[in-house]
């Protein structure tokens, strides 16, 4: 069986929720449209719109740090910029994110909600083409901006030797797809891959931070990822990042097909 996309996520706004898509089209060099296209910088931040360029994570409120994003959930309507912002079923705020006034909101509620945290108070920050990804470009890329791509059945593995059920999100990939045995997808790193009508670069694995600590349903620190990786298989990664050579639509049930990399059972 051909692995085959399972979930598909964006993240409008860096460090706070996911939103489900069921197709979405790549254009080449970049990432998921409006994915990380926002970022809340924090006070001391050196980020400048003006001139972009990729700052460490640490620049920005994001979970590795504010565990208490995952209280919140977003919703971002990319065609009239309407944001809205959800706690336990209640909206706390709804705003258009491309007027001034709905920025300063948006800042103020987070100033708000994140009380003493360093960095306070923070700003939303864009920048035209400038994606808010954790990765650096690599050397072995042609750009900096990466789809993100998780195996459900390394994820699986690592539930299994955890003792419980990781909920995906946790890892907050773009792509999450099955049909491959656990950790087969490190092979495809240095090779090519078709996803749907697109053709993607697998750069590397993605290493994992404290953010995995965080439980997306709960908010709480609650088992700490990066050492489960490391003492149960000997590495810290979960997924890998892929830069988008050829442009083109995926949707779920699609299939991934590697053109440079063997799927072989380990």
């Amino acid at each position: 069986m051909s692995p085959a996309v399972e979930r598909l996520y964006r993240y409008p706004v860096k460090g706070l929720s996911p939103e489900a898509l069921t197709a979405v089209t790549l254009e080449a060099g970049r990432c998921l449209p409006h994915d990380r296209r926002f970022a809340l910088a924090r006070s001391d931040s050196a980020f400048d719109p003006a001139h972009p360029v990729h700052l460490p994570k640490t620049n920005f409120f994001m979970l590795m740090r504010d565990e208490r994003l995952a209280e919140l959930h977003t919703r971002f309507d990319a065609s009239d910029g309407d944001f809205e912002i959800v706690r336990d079923g209640e909206t706390l705020l709804t705003v258009t994110l491309d007027t001034p006034d709905g920025r300063e909101a948006i800042e103020r509620f987070f100033a708000d909600f994140l009380g003493d945290a360093p960095g306070v108070p923070p700003k939303l920050v864009e920048a035209a083409g400038h994606a808010f990804g954790d990765a650096r470009r690599r050397p072995n890329a042609q750009t900096g901006q990466y789809v993100s791509l998780i195996n459900l059945a390394s994820i699986a593995a690592l539930s299994e030797r955890v003792g419980t059920d990781l909920d995906p999100l946790r890892f907050r990939a773009n792509v999450y797809f099955s049909g491959l045995p656990a950790w087969n997808e490190l092979n495809w790193v240095d090779g090519h891959i078709r996803l749907g009508k697109a053709r993607l670069h697998v750069v590397s694995p993605i290493t994992r931070c404290a953010a995995t600590t965080v439980n997306p349903a709960t908010a709480q620190r609650d088992i700490d990822v990066p050492r489960q990786l490391m003492q149960h298989f000997g590495h810290n990664y979960m997924g890998v990042y892929a830069e988008v050579l050829e442009g083109g639509a995926f949707a779920l049930g699609d299939t991934l097909m590697a053109e440079a990399t063997a799927f072989v059972s380990t």
